[in-house]
């Protein structure tokens, strides 16, 4: 589904409009880093100028897939985004448009538009509505069933430089296993140990830290209920992901028997993917994941439609600094956002890889790069280091 583009779409064009024709894409690269799940994109310009994006899909597939979107994309103004991401994502032949690598260079030809006009990518899409998003990490305690290790935890997460405000926790931290590969259905002693675990997280980490309870829509709807009744005594922000991925009416069930915040939509696509979450009210908060909704225009796409029922937006965001970058900018450009994913000081090179310097994080919220584009450009040296193995030098 391609929704029209709302007023935000018009402020681009006007502003893009002294610059069109002056540039033109010659080449679309990928690359692969090692400890990575997502794909860096780089899109070439005969003004010298450079486009950085991520893709959620691996190396080798985002290459083949541009090799067929390049006839679309070689040659083009790279400020006609609209047009090409219509073109991109209507393609139905050899095989419909693979999202994931759309999305990458969707969000690659936003860093180029910035850089073109000059202007940050928030301004450009309809923003600032703040200057700094909020973000939260995942982090769990050694042992969840332990008080005293919860609290060893819990000071652990306190003493942060970051100062983080709002903790995601999975559930099989909890549990203790992998249930789901045996069976989607949760026993009563299982529940009993997410109810216990996730009671001892709340008390080590006190009121001012929000708790976000994480599933990978593994569970049945009985087991999703459940959950949802146990860990309701600690008031998490949100409940993520206990129901497969696409669209039943047990998600409206799910939400009509919980009394906590459900979400989804981390592993959805475009807006037509929210759509029917959206239209069925079985949601309280939608999650997209930039480098798989769509990019940059599908996500602003994604919230004009939730915006229609006043649903907020957070972004997941397992990604490097130019996903991470991607999606303070979106979440400072729209109005109803409310947090973001992130994987600074986890080990994902975030906080080493950009040209401009470290993200800048004080008290939980991520400052918004106000350079031109994403402000996210990365260094060639930290991507030389860790490229994936057997991954060539930006697919050469």
């Amino acid at each position: 589904m391609l929704l029209p583009c709302g007023c935000w779409m018009s402020r681009f064009a006007a502003l893009a409009q002294p610059h069109r024709g002056q540039v033109r894409i010659t080449g679309i690269k990928a690359m692969m880093l090692r400890g990575h799940s997502n794909t860096l994109i780089k899109v070439e310009t005969d003004a010298g100028l450079t486009g950085y994006g991520e893709a959620g899909t691996n190396g080798a597939f985002a290459r083949a897939r541009i090799d067929l979107l390049k006839p679309l994309l070689v040659g083009q103004d790279p400020l006609a985004i609209e047009r090409l991401f219509h073109q991109m994502t209507v393609e139905t032949h050899p095989y419909l448009a693979n999202i994931p690598t759309v999305s990458g260079i969707d969000i690659a030809l936003w860093d180029l538009a910035g850089k073109i006009t000059g202007l940050p990518v928030s301004r450009l899409m309809g923003g600032p509505f703040r200057d700094e998003i909020r973000l939260y990490i995942n982090s769990a305690p050694k042992d969840m069933l332990d008080a005293p290790a919860c609290r060893d935890w819990a000071a652990e997460v306190k003493s942060s430089p970051h100062k983080w405000t709002g903790i995601k926790i999975d559930i099989m931290r909890a549990v203790g296993k992998p249930v789901a590969k045996e069976t989607p259905m949760l026993t009563s002693a299982e529940l009993s140990r997410v109810e216990k675990g996730f009671a001892n997280a709340r008390e080590a980490l006190g009121s001012e830290i929000d708790l976000m309870v994480h599933c990978h829509n593994e569970f049945d709807l009985a087991s999703s209920i459940a959950i949802a009744r146990a860990v309701e005594p600690v008031r998490p922000m949100w409940l993520e992901d206990p129901l497969p991925v696409r669209w039943s009416e047990s998600w409206l069930a799910l939400r009509r028997a919980a009394r906590v915040p459900i979400l989804t939509g981390e592993k959805l696509e475009m807006a037509a993917g929210f759509q029917p979450f959206l239209d069925n009210q079985a949601v309280d908060l939608i999650q997209p994941d930039l480098a798989f909704a769509g990019g940059l225009t599908g996500a602003r796409k994604i919230a004009d439609l939730a915006a229609l029922y006043r649903i907020p937006i957070a972004t997941h965001n397992v990604g490097s600094i130019v996903l991470t970058m991607a999606s303070a900018h979106f979440g400072a450009a729209i109005h109803d956002f409310v947090i973001s994913e992130n994987v600074i000081g986890q080990g994902r090179l975030v906080e080493q890889m950009g040209a401009a310097g470290p993200p800048e994080v004080n008290a939980g919220f991520l400052k918004v790069p106000q350079l031109p584009g994403l402000g996210a450009d990365p260094r060639a040296e930290i991507l030389r280091a860790n490229l994936a193995e057997g991954e060539p030098w930006w697919g050469g």
